[in-house]
């Protein structure tokens, strides 16, 4: 049996226990049969997160106090520029759900919108909200009669893409940097915009469809990873390790990986169409190519698990960021604050919506599961 068709039956092994165990949980429910309290270790890993959790935040506080301070001057901004960002954050969303509904092989774009809003909206107040938002999307698109297989499958692959999208734009900025930039009126940043667009298209195609350069990849990064680590196991097979998991991506969204890979460009590209409309906004329009520096790295931070969506990492770095870019403080803290209450704060709201909405037309009541 190849390596592959094992990795596959352990996975489906573990998939079988867990959904046996789910629906035990849930016929205990149902029988009104009072459940095992939960083990100690369980409970100690929660009080640790939430411990962590505190601590971040205090760490971060002075950050975001001052970029939520900048409210009282979100009236500088124009109706018009907000408008703009409303609508690029909308076009964010419809990606999101273009891109799942491929990926989940369904056209039941009604239960992949509500349950995206209602687990992105989760994912922004619960410490390591990534994982627990994908947990309460999984369980309600089950609840909304797709099958458990292919949500898994299906939520897998569209991160993955996502993922892969977003770890490559760091590498669109460095010729610019070498070369010295582009002019800063808005107008060119907007062209440097869909030249992003258009080779980040390019480059996922290419890693899609050739195993060559996908297996360069993977082969340079093992060795930078063994000789920064020499006192570590080394490194193997990752290489052979990225083809499976690209392999596993095509085979999921089929032969509309075209479709899917423009997606996921899009959900980036409007997202960093935000950040430029608040830059604009503010009367500021820096570089390009360093935006998109701190662009990459204010998502990067977005992962780090230790506050709910990187609450207070992500202003404190996105504005010492675009200071660097050249612009100035308090512009920078205003232009934070205008994209992350379009990107943060506002899927909060939408969250309570999609629930709301997805149970009124699938019936039952939706429950975030535990941290």
């Amino acid at each position: 049996m190849s390596t592959r068709a094992e990795a596959r039956e352990r996975l489906g092994d573990r998939l079988e226990r867990a959904l046996e165990e789910r629906a035990d949980v849930d016929a205990r429910i149902a029988e009104g049969e009072a459940l095992p309290p939960p083990p100690r270790r369980a409970i100690l890993r929660k009080v640790v997160w939430l411990a962590i959790t505190g601590v971040s935040l205090y760490l971060v506080a002075p950050a975001l106090m001052e970029s939520v301070s900048s409210w009282e001057d979100i009236k500088r901004v124009s109706p018009a520029w907000l408008a703009a960002m409303a609508v690029l954050q909308a076009a964010v969303l419809v990606c999101l759900w273009w891109l799942q509904v491929i990926a989940l092989h369904t056209r039941d774009w009604y239960a992949v919108a509500t349950s995206q809003l209602a687990s992105n909206g989760v994912a922004k107040v619960a410490p390591a909200g990534g994982a627990v938002g994908a947990a309460l999307q999984y369980r309600m698109l089950v609840q909304a009669g797709i099958q458990r297989a292919r949500a898994v499958a299906g939520l897998t692959a569209s991160n993955l893409l996502m993922l892969a999208v977003v770890l490559a734009l760091p590498v669109l900025a460095i010729p610019a940097l070498i070369r010295g930039g582009v002019d800063r009126s808005l107008a060119e940043a907007a062209i440097a915009g869909l030249v992003v667009f258009a080779v980040l298209f390019a480059i996922g195609a290419c890693m899609l469809a050739l195993d060559g350069p996908l297996r360069w990849v993977g082969r340079a990064i093992q060795t930078v990873r063994n000789r920064l680590r020499r006192r570590s196991e080394p490194l193997t097979g990752l290489a052979t390790r990225l083809v499976t998991e690209r392999d596993r991506i095509v085979e999921t969204v089929g032969p509309r990986w075209k479709a899917s890979l423009t997606a996921s460009i899009g959900r980036w590209a409007f997202d960093y169409g935000i950040l430029l409309a608040a830059l604009a906004a503010v009367g500021s329009t820096p570089r390009p190519a360093l935006v998109l520096l701190a662009y990459c790295g204010s998502q990067l931070l977005a992962q780090i698990p230790l506050t709910p969506g990187g609450l207070g990492f992500v202003e404190a770095g996105l504005a010492a960021s675009l200071a660097l870019a050249g612009v100035s403080p308090g512009e920078a803290v205003l232009a934070t604050f205008a994209y992350r209450l379009f990107t943060f704060w506002l899927p909060m709201p939408l969250g309570v919506l999609g629930a709301i909405l997805h149970r009124r037309r699938f019936g039952g009541s939706v429950q975030a599961p535990a941290a």
